[in-house]
């Protein structure tokens, strides 16, 4: 459906604005006040990572007047087949500085707002308000229900997208015109059913396919061109080379969006998504070693059965030595060929894997067995310093 446009005018474009934006301006339905509308815009970009950065820089090149960069973490090695806003130089920078000296590159017309701190619910209400619409480039499931409810309670539409090796998806939620994110997703999938990037992997390209759906939305939405994706769903399938269009309708029964709203402020997200099952904590509760402790037992000949409960591809990359891999999905099946007369010693990426699987051995029997914390990560990075860390 069409919209009208979310920003008004500026007063007008300088000299300069008008030769480098002269590609829009002879688009009829951008043309001068469309142009005009994106300078007085003011959009916030929720991570600079594989979705934030393509998104960033194609909002800078389209002259978005004001660009906000919500985001905490440094640039990391692993970072760059994706996150095309960092480069090899900016490796152990932060990410928000990164982004931003990238942005001015493209275009120092551009006013550009740093926010270097994690977003929570003591702060994203305050740091939503500046803006006019919010672009959603995170990878958990708690910060989506976060960045979802505070645009809601304060009437903002913001742009959604996610990734997941070959498949991606995009809409536009606008609880004032449309559906909220909730009214796609009642409730978090369970904790461990869905892995994050990190622990599945994402093709890099994918980033660009997603955020450049993103991007165009955002200018969509800003200057009341076209039809955004506000009621539908886009879904891509890279290997397919298809995209699909999935109408969502608002929910009248959403508890924030709907006729009898029950949530009307901000919750506890972490806790609401579970981030690691009530199951997968009561069996690490005592039964959790330091990855230094694995070593010493191993360096002692301790009798354990040590299992790798990753992907194959994971194992591929790197390992413990004298592990055995048994994915975390298999458990179940291969529980009978443990054995019983040693203590079995279970390790993933970074332990919330490990602690669901710890949980699957203890609910079989297996009451001595225990997990390694921060998992093949942090035996990479604290025991033997040789090993990549992906």
């Amino acid at each position: 459906m069409s919209l009208p446009p979310l920003v008004e005018p500026a007063e007008g474009l300088t000299v300069d604005e008008v030769r480098r934006y002269s590609r829009h301006l002879i688009i009829p339905d951008v043309a001068m006040d469309g142009q005009k509308r994106l300078k007085n815009a003011k959009v916030l970009a929720v991570g600079a990572g594989g979705l934030g950065s393509p998104t960033l820089m194609y909002l800078a090149a389209a002259g978005v007047g004001t660009l906000g960069i919500v985001e905490f973490d440094t640039v990391d090695e692993s970072n760059l087949q994706r996150q095309i806003i960092h480069g090899q130089s900016d490796v152990g920078r932060s990410k928000a500085e990164s982004a931003r000296d990238s942005v001015l590159n493209i275009n120092p017309l551009v006013n550009v707002v740093l926010h270097e701190t994690r977003l929570d619910t003591s702060n994203v209400m305050e740091i939503f308000g500046q803006y006019d619409l919010i672009v959603d480039g995170t990878d958990n499931f708690a910060t989506r229900y976060l960045v979802n409810d505070a645009a809601v309670l304060l009437g903002k539409p913001y742009v959604w997208g996610s990734i997941y090796r070959f498949d991606g998806q995009a809409s536009v939620f606008w609880a004032e015109h449309g559906p909220c994110y909730r009214c796609l997703y009642p409730e978090p999938p369970p904790p461990g059913m869905v892995p994050s990037c990190a622990e599945g992997g994402v093709l890099g390209v994918l980033c660009a396919s997603i955020a450049s759906i993103q991007t165009t939305e955002a200018i969509k939405v800003l200057t009341g061109i076209g039809d955004p994706l506000v009621g539908r769903l886009m879904v891509y399938d890279a290997l397919e080379m298809t995209y699909r269009s999935i109408k969502v309708r608002k929910d009248p029964e959403c508890p924030l969006c709907g006729k009898n709203p029950s949530i009307t402020e901000l919750i506890d997200y972490e806790a609401f998504c579970g981030v690691v099952s009530e199951e997968a904590q009561l069996a690490a509760s005592g039964s959790t070693i330091l990855a230094s402790e694995l070593k010493t037992w191993l360096d002692e000949g301790e009798p354990i059965e040590l299992i790798d409960v990753r992907e194959p591809a994971e194992w591929e990359i790197v390992r413990i030595p004298g592990a055995r891999l048994i994915p975390k999905a298999e458990l179940p099946a291969h529980l009978a060929e443990l054995p019983q007369d040693r203590r079995v010693v279970v390790y993933c990426k970074s332990g919330v894997r490990s602690a669901d699987a710890l949980a699957t051995l203890k609910g079989a029997g297996f009451t001595s067995a225990v997990h390694v914390q921060g998992g093949v990560t942090a035996w990479a990075t604290q025991v033997d310093k040789t090993l990549p860390v992906y």
